[in-house]
């Protein structure tokens, strides 16, 4: 904001009038600085190079007329030196050798004019009024251009603070949203005697087998997140069903089964994808892939492939868990019984790529592993 600032700095800069006059010749200083003294320009006079310097390091001029020919440092080598360290300074060349060549390379240098002695009076008034008003156009581009770099700039910094804050919103969103299902979700798992540490599995089986299936990154989050909610629908199931310790009658396979289509129910007829997949998922999960499952009796690809992911990873965490009924089973153990199933109960692609990954499986065994149970998830 510094150019914003120092606005009544830059005006003074834009209205000055002061006018150096550089010639190691007395009489054409004298005559120079009389003639634009009379038109109302503040006029200093300096015999050299070094003089010229000091000047110029007290105070700012707007305008610096200069001999090419001086002794010591030329008038060349000061234009150069003023352009480039004194840059609202601008310069014009004067000499007493009309020369195409020298005039191309003042203008060339930066010079703003180039006047040859001898010089008439309106000469060089015309050419000191166009050098200071091309100074004041210049002058206000550059302060434009920086002005508008630096509200750029600004805005680009709020911009990018509005992004951090939207980023951080959405993280806290999308944690407090998972947060939300997965409370859920345990929810209707407590009343099955299971735990957290299953949902986070399911959870993380599910998008491991998605991503390993090539699915696209997004579709592998949405999964992860929808999973959760794969037994929602228990929620309607009767206790006395789905409390039941020992084997179910045809007739309580029956209730129980019906959790499935409860779930759908439940999740279904939202916009939000992640709804939607979640639906997908609860609706589908106990199909398989011979049509033997349940509740429609789908086969094949006809069973969207969330469905088909999250029977493989319901069934495996349901074999390597600890059940009232059931001891957990062994890694190898539980991939020779859905072996046995594959292309039965399991997509056979799909089967395949989670056995091919059984040591990302095992890790995330390890890591969520009921607290019940301080066994972890190893072979021996």
């Amino acid at each position: 904001m510094a150019i914003l600032l120092n606005q009544t700095t830059h005006q003074a800069l834009l209205d000055n009038r002061k006018i150096l006059v550089v010639d190691d010749e007395e009489p054409i200083r004298r005559l120079l600085a009389y003639l634009l003294q009379c038109h109302g320009y503040s006029v200093e006079c300096a015999a050299d190079a070094r003089e010229a310097r000091q000047k110029l390091n007290d105070e700012p001029f707007a305008l610096m007329l200069c001999d090419v020919n001086m002794p010591g440092e030329s008038g060349m080598d000061l234009v150069r030196h003023i352009l480039k360290e004194h840059t609202h300074t601008a310069a014009i060349m004067v000499t007493g050798l009309d020369s195409s060549v020298l005039a191309n390379a003042a203008l060339e240098v930066g010079a703003f004019g180039y006047i040859v002695k001898p010089f008439e009076s309106n000469e060089v008034l015309i050419d000191v009024a166009n050098a200071l008003r091309r100074r004041r156009l210049e002058m206000e581009n550059r302060l434009h251009r920086e002005n508008l770099e630096d509200i750029v700039r600004t805005r680009t910094l709020a911009l990018q603070q509005a992004l951090d804050w939207l980023e951080r919103s959405e993280k806290e969103l999308r944690l407090s949203r998972e947060e939300t299902i997965q409370r859920l979700a345990i929810a209707a798992e407590f009343r099955d005697h299971a735990t957290a540490r299953h949902i986070q599995r399911m959870s993380h089986y599910c998008e491991l087998l998605a991503r390993k299936a090539g699915l696209s990154p997004e579709r592998c989050e949405l999964i992860r997140t929808a999973s959760p909610m794969h037994d929602i629908g228990k929620i309607g199931t009767p206790d006395h069903v789905l409390l039941k310790p020992g084997k179910f009658t045809q007739e309580e396979f029956g209730v129980i089964a019906q959790h499935a289509e409860i779930g759908y129910k439940i999740l279904s007829g939202s916009d939000a994808e992640l709804l939607k997949v979640a639906a997908v998922i609860a609706y589908t999960h106990h199909e398989r892939f011979d049509g033997t499952g349940y509740p429609r009796r789908l086969q094949g690809d006809a069973i969207p492939i969330e469905g088909r992911i999250a029977a493989i990873a319901d069934a495996f965490d349901a074999l390597t868990t600890q059940r009232v009924y059931k001891p957990a089973f062994e890694l190898s153990h539980a991939i020779d019984l859905m072996l046995k199933h594959r292309g039965e109960h399991f997509d056979p692609e799909l089967l395949d790529i989670f056995v091919a990954s059984t040591d990302d499986v095992a890790r995330i065994h390890d890591q969520y592993a009921d607290r019940v149970n301080s066994n972890t998830f190893r072979e021996t």
